[in-house]
C-alpha cells in the first residue's frame, strides 16, 4: 500500500502524452452516434454583446452540439467591438487550434470594409453558412408611427429627426437603413444611425424609446413584439412571414428586400484531418433535431452551405 502512490505517479506519466494529444486535438476518446467521433471541447467566439443574432446563433449551436452528442462541452465567449473584427483578429492568433470557432456573417463582411480591418475572412478557415434571416423594422408599441407610410413621411420631411437603432456600423442593419433611404428618395448620408454592439442592445434601446425605429433580424424583436412591447412595421422579405402580423416593405410601397446570413468559421492553419472533423460535426449538427427545432422556433431559414462551396460564396 505504501508503494501505491509511486505506482499511480508512474501511471499518470505514461498516460500524459496521450491525454495531451487528445486535449490538443479537441477530440474525445469515445465515439458518438453511428461511430462518429465526439468532439471534446469547442469555444465559439461571438463578435458582439449577448442577445444579438450572432450570439443567438452561437448559443443555438452550443445547445444543438451538446444535446445531440456531437460535442461534450461547448463554450460561448462574447468579444464585442469593431463589427466583429476584434473577435476575428483574436481567432487568427489561434492558428492550428481545432477547438476555436467564430460566428460570422454578412455584418462581418461589411464591417471589415467599414473599419478597414487588416484582418479579413481570408485569414480564417470557412466551415459553413448556416442560416439566413429577413430584416424587419420595428417601433415601440407607444410610437405614433403606425405604418411604413408614416415612417416614410416623417423620414422625408426631416431625415435627421428619425433615429435608427441597429447593430454596429457597417452591419446588415446599417446597410438596410441605407437601402431604405435610397428606395424612398432620401440621401443616405443624412441617415441618423445609432450603432449598438449587438441586437440585444439595439432592442433595449428601442424599448426605452431612445431611437425612433429599430432595424434587425426578426429573432431580435420577435419576443418583445409578441409581448406587446414593440410593433413590427414591416418585413424586408418577398412574402409575409408566418406568425408575423406585418406586411412586407413592398406591400407598403417601398421596393426593398434585404436579408442577413450567419456562418461559422474556424481558426487558420488547421490540418486536413481537423478541418474534416469540424466539417463533419457541423454537418451532423445542421441535420440534428435540436437544430431543426431552433430554426422553426426562431424563424430562421436553413441556408446551409459547407466547406469549399461556402468559401466560394464568400469570395
Amino acid at each position: 500500500m505504501r508503494n501505491s502512490p509511486g505506482l499511480h505517479v508512474r501511471s499518470r506519466r505514461r498516460a500524459w502524452p496521450r491525454l495531451a494529444l487528445a486535449a490538443t486535438l479537441g477530440l474525445a476518446l469515445a465515439a458518438g452516434p453511428a461511430g462518429a467521433a465526439t468532439l471534446d471541447t469547442l469555444t465559439i467566439t461571438v463578435g458582439s454583446s449577448p442577445g444579438g443574432g450572432w450570439d443567438q446563433t452561437a448559443r443555438a449551436m452550443q445547445s444543438a452540439l451538446q444535446s445531440a452528442g456531437i460535442a461534450r462541452t461547448v463554450r460561448v465567449e462574447n468579444v464585442p467591438g469593431g463589427t466583429g473584427t476584434i473577435a476575428l483578429a483574436q481567432i487568427t492568433r489561434k492558428k492550428g487550434d481545432p477547438t476555436a470557432l467564430l460566428v460570422s456573417g454578412l455584418a462581418m463582411v461589411t464591417g471589415i470594409l467599414q473599419t478597414g480591418s487588416p484582418v479579413t475572412l481570408k485569414d480564417v478557415t470557412p466551415l459553413a453558412r448556416l442560416t439566413s434571416e429577413w430584416q424587419v423594422l420595428a417601433v415601440p408599441a407607444s410610437s405614433d408611427i403606425k405604418t411604413v407610410q408614416d415612417l416614410v413621411k416623417r423620414f422625408k420631411e426631416n431625415p435627421g429627426a428619425v433615429s435608427w437603432g441597429g447593430g454596429a456600423a457597417g452591419s446588415a442593419d446599417h446597410v438596410t437603413v441605407g437601402l431604405f433611404a435610397r428606395a424612398v428618395g432620401v440621401d443616405p448620408t443624412r441617415i441618423n444611425y445609432v450603432a449598438h454592439s449587438g441586437g440585444g442592445e439595439a432592442a433595449a434601446s428601442l424599448l426605452g424609446s431612445h431611437v425612433t425605429v429599430g432595424v434587425s433580424g426578426l429573432g431580435e424583436f420577435e419576443q418583445q413584439a409578441k409581448a406587446g412591447h414593440l410593433r413590427i412595421l414591416a418585413v424586408a422579405a418577398p412574402n409575409r412571414l408566418p406568425g408575423v402580423d406585418a406586411p412586407t416593405l413592398k406591400e407598403s410601397g417601398v421596393d426593398l428586400e434585404h436579408g442577413n446570413w450567419r456562418s461559422i468559421m474556424a481558426a487558420p492553419g488547421l490540418s486536413d484531418a481537423d478541418r474534416a472533423r469540424l466539417l463533419e460535426a457541423i454537418d451532423r449538427m445542421v441535420k440534428s433535431e435540436p437544430w431543426k427545432r431552433t430554426l422553426a422556433d426562431r424563424g430562421w431559414t436553413d441556408a446551409y452551405l459547407d466547406g469549399d462551396q461556402f468559401a466560394a460564396f464568400l469570395a
